[in-house]
């Protein structure tokens, strides 16, 4: 599509002499519906230039554009609608297929430019829960997406290695720890004394002081507190990594919280000269008048707070990477602290704090309450993921037994499916929603599902084997006329500009719902139309169409971090 829709700027440009190419570009959309054209131009931002009624505009333009590209340009109220021309448009499509292969419907805005996304980021000592899925799956797919427009990306697993909580995980296991307990289940022992230290402190505030104090050793690098720490550090990270490892997702640095310590004093002294910070009842703060809350930068016992350590990050990344975008997917509760991340770093004569963006998301809540550690009330990442392929392989048996056949690697397309089922079901609404985690709703099989797109992959991969699918093969455009035929190339066609939107916007569920509309649409072609039809040509035709679905609906998997069978 993006060829058509580059000609409609051309034609457009011509015209209006008082718009940018890159305005008019912003300002195209595509019609809900196929009897509003292909492609749709509104005139109400021209009204206010040339203060005519847009309806007057658009019947204007369409009395002076054409193209053989276009079948017709006409007007509809304020829009200017424009009709590919079926044929040449076909025979675009399916070379591009044919030339392009598995790289179908890939472009390259982000060629020489670099993204920097933060995700993931659990806290050591505590468990990689159900509520860290949002931040891990939408990050990964960002990162796909992004790689997918040529952009080169940083992932970067920014681990909660620092801070209090670590005073007090040294505190309460120095008074109430095992290590060889520990040793043997890691994770929910060390949970077990952060609840523990967490109740007793509300009788006891003797021993938050006490946390406080060793998290000042360890930031001093007191050989206990590190020793301690550098321990629970290393359990975590085994842990985390099994779960890494069921999702697919790989990180290029697990450079925590802790790896811009050394830089902090840099850091405050660089913003002491900048003129950012002011002091307060012994602490020093930046202080934003009335735009935002004052911000906490170093403590009166001398330490350092979160902000701190995100302002040397920040800086750090910056000077390191160079970055043309530095994305931090982190949950929506964490808005203001982001606002005074960019606040100071503006205050600081900084304008790349701009491209500093906060892809927020809502919370994820239990059907009985929200989700805390510190209660001890915790639903672990890892059981949800080997549940849902735990299903999975139920219902896979249970085909095994109606078939009366065992099928090859059962188990193997269970994780495939399963985890796939829980991505997708995470990553197909708005992000900002709030979520309420629901066995029986992520794990269903009916509807626009996960194993709903993966199943009519799987089925077009076996009508292209059924009909002995040649790419090679000799392509008559006109056997692609039928209404249905023409829907699905033109939905084909637009896969690019979806990977854009959802780049731009941040939102991997517009790709979720873009592949779900595409299976539901082949599966509705499929229902009424023969593939392999006895009409070789048709067949060829045919085929080669679901081949460009099937390598489509891969690829939209793919940017979501899903497999896609081949058998299901």
């Amino acid at each position: 599509m993006h060829k058509y829709k580059n000609e409609v700027i051309e034609l457009l440009a011509k015209e209006c002499k008082d718009l940018t190419k890159e305005d008019i570009g912003e300002l195209i959309e595509f019609p809900p519906s196929p009897d509003l054209g292909d492609l749709a131009f509104p005139c109400f931002f021209l009204a206010k230039i040339y203060r005519k009624n847009p309806k007057t505009i658009a019947e204007d333009l369409a009395g002076k554009i054409s193209s053989p590209s276009f079948r017709k340009v006409e007007s509809a109220g304020a829009y200017l609608n424009f009709f590919i021309n079926s044929e040449e448009f076909t025979k675009d499509i399916l070379e591009d297929l044919k030339e392009k292969k598995e790289g179908f419907g890939r472009v390259n805005p982000g060629q020489g430019k670099t993204i920097v996304l933060e995700y993931s980021s659990p806290n050591i000592a505590k468990p990689f829960h159900i509520g860290h899925i949002r931040t891990t799956v939408i990050g990964d797919s960002l990162k796909r997406i992004a790689d997918f427009l040529g952009y080169k990306t940083i992932a970067i697993n920014h681990l909660g290695d620092y801070g209090t909580q670590f005073g007090m995980m040294i505190e309460a296991y120095l008074r109430w720890g095992d290590q060889e307990v520990i040793e043997k289940n890691p994770i929910p022992e060390l949970v077990k004394l952060y609840v523990r230290i967490n109740e007793e402190a509300k009788d006891n505030p003797e021993l938050l002081d006490n946390a406080r104090n060793w998290f000042v050793k360890l930031e001093n690098q007191d050989p206990k507190a590190v020793e301690l720490w550098e321990w629970f550090r290393e359990v975590s990270l085994e842990e985390f990594q099994r779960v890494y490892k069921l999702l697919d997702i790989h990180f290029d640095y697990y450079t925590g919280e802790s790896f811009y310590s050394p830089m902090l004093k840099d850091t405050v002294d660089l913003m002491e000269e900048k003129g950012v910070l002011t002091d307060s009842q012994g602490a020093r703060i930046v202080d934003f008048g009335d735009d935002l809350p004052p911000a906490i930068i170093v403590k009166k016992d001398g330490s350092s707070i979160y902000l701190t350590r995100d302002m040397a990050t920040a800086l750090y990344r910056k000077k390191e990477f160079d970055f043309y975008k530095s994305i931090y997917v982190v949950g929506s509760q964490q808005s203001l602290h982001f606002q005074q991340l960019k606040a100071i770093l503006k205050k600081m004569g900084y304008d790349w704090e701009e491209d500093m963006v906060h892809v927020a998301f809502g919370m994820v809540a239990l059907k009985d309450g929200t989700l805390s550690t510190r209660r001890g009330k915790v639903v672990y990442l890892e059981d949800v993921l080997n549940k849902a392929i735990d299903k999975v392989d139920e219902i896979l048996l249970e085909r095994e037994e109606d078939r009366g056949e065992k099928m090859d690697n059962r188990r193997d397309l269970a994780k495939m499916v399963g985890i796939g089922a829980v991505k997708f079901q995470e990553l197909f609404n708005q992000r900002i929603k709030d979520y309420v985690f629901d066995w029986d709703q992520t794990l269903s099989f009916e509807g626009e599902t996960g194993p709903y797109v993966q199943y009519t992959h799987a089925r077009i991969c076996s009508l292209l084997k059924k009909g002995d699918f040649k790419l090679e093969d000799p392509v008559d455009p006109k056997n692609l006329a039928l209404d249905e035929e023409q829907q699905l190339l033109k939905k084909l066609s637009r896969f690019g500009d979806v990977a854009m939107d959802a780049l731009e916007k941040y939102e991997p569920y517009f790709i979720t719902r873009y592949i779900t509309d595409l299976a539901k649409t082949f599966n509705k072609y499929y229902t009424h139309n023969q593939i392999n039809t006895e009409d070789e040509d048709v067949k060829k035709a045919r085929l080669l169409l679901s081949y460009g679905v099937k390598t489509i609906l891969a690829q939209g998997l793919d940017l979501l971090g899903i497999q896609a069978p081949e058998k299901m």
